[in-house]
């Protein structure tokens, strides 16, 4: 994670490596292995590093920064902890329905982070991942218990509308909804899938984070809540269908 920091701050700031080198006053091939991770520096370098970049040591070592980058204005999330595995990828999370509300305490803690379970999905795209269960039927055909399996966006104006998010915040907790931006007024609206719910907004600063629907894994039978889901609204509109003919009548 070190060498990924160094290599995008320095990038982030325009800086060759030569001209880097030349001011923290090392050899260009030594920056180049601490950016490879084939060596890394002393404490001291380290700390020099970390002023130059107006960072602490604690986040070139523990954070990812190219993922949200440091907060500085709305619409810019935060920066994101991750986990590795003991190849140095990227782990997926799994923050489950009870870790939900812990989750919106931790989840820039690498130690928090670190502990959560752990996924496996195969032939992923490259990207950070993580697996959110969701809770309540406000996605249909999406079930409750079903895990989305989702990338994390590094801006608010990444979101596409109309596609579906698992959206962080202090407000709302972990949630999983349909997005579309409203930029003049600097909020979300999010928007569920199932009609019984009415949509709401967030603002663009209550974000902590926003990861983009992947795939998702469902432990039932599907269609099984789809044709549930189709009777329900047959039922409800033959409902509204009664009342009408009863008021015609009266």
């Amino acid at each position: 994670m070190l060498g990924d920091n160094l290599k995008y701050l320095r990038k982030l700031n325009n800086l060759s490596q030569q001209l880097l080198a030349d001011e923290l006053q090392i050899p260009r091939t030594t920056l180049g292995d601490y950016e490879r991770g084939h060596t890394e520096p002393n404490v001291n370098t380290m700390i020099r590093l970390a002023n130059y970049y107006n960072v602490s040591v604690d986040e070139l070592l523990k954070t990812k920064l190219q993922y949200g980058g440091t907060p500085s204005g709305p619409g810019q999330l935060k920066v994101l902890a991750i986990s590795t595995d003991q190849d140095d990828k990227e782990n997926i999370e799994l923050v489950e329905t009870k870790a939900a509300a812990g989750y919106i305490d931790g989840f820039q803690d690498p130690e928090y982070i670190r502990d959560l379970p752990k996924i496996r999905f195969p032939n992923i795209p490259v990207g950070t991942y993580r697996g959110f269960e969701i809770r309540g039927d406000s996605m249909l055909p999406v079930e409750p218990g079903s895990i989305i399996i989702s990338k994390y966006l590094e801006g608010i104006e990444d979101i596409r509308d109309n596609k579906t998010y698992v959206v962080v915040s202090k407000e709302n907790g972990v949630v999983y909804k349909r997005l579309r931006k409203d930029p003049e007024n600097g909020q979300l609206q999010l928007i569920s899938d199932n009609e019984s719910y009415l949509p709401y907004t967030l603002a663009y600063g209550e974000i902590d984070e926003i990861w983009e629907y992947y795939a998702h894994l469902s432990f039932s039978d599907s269609k099984a809540t789809y044709d549930a889901m189709i009777q329900e609204k047959i039922g409800d509109i033959q409902r509204k269908l009664t009342e009408v003919h009863n008021k015609l009548l009266n």
